[in-house]
């Protein structure tokens, strides 16, 4: 599993340009369950996903289809883990 954080790159006004086609891309993400949660960052400096495990080559191929990375307004960080302790009812997110 992984967690993904994302960090802007450029000003807010900018990256607002582009959060409609990231919106969109997050969706479908979140639709084929390759994506398992997205938010914001408190204060908005960016975002954080929650990623199930896969091979990390494939998540780096589905992160440079952002449209934030396509447009140059953010970056990812990826941060591997095997999670061992879930709350009841998400015991299908243990390795």
């Amino acid at each position: 599993m992984f967690v993904v954080t994302v960090t802007y790159t450029a000003p807010l006004d900018e990256v607002d340009r582009w959060r409609p086609a990231h919106g969109d891309w997050l969706n479908q993400l979140i639709s084929r369950r390759a994506l398992l949660v997205a938010g914001r960052q408190v204060p908005l400096v960016g975002g954080v996903y929650l990623a199930p495990g896969m091979p990390v080559e494939e998540l780096d191929r589905l992160l440079a289809t952002d449209p934030y990375v396509l447009a140059g307004v953010a970056v990812h960080g990826i941060v591997e883990f095997t999670p061992l302790l879930v709350a009841a009812g998400l015991e299908d997110l243990k390795a």
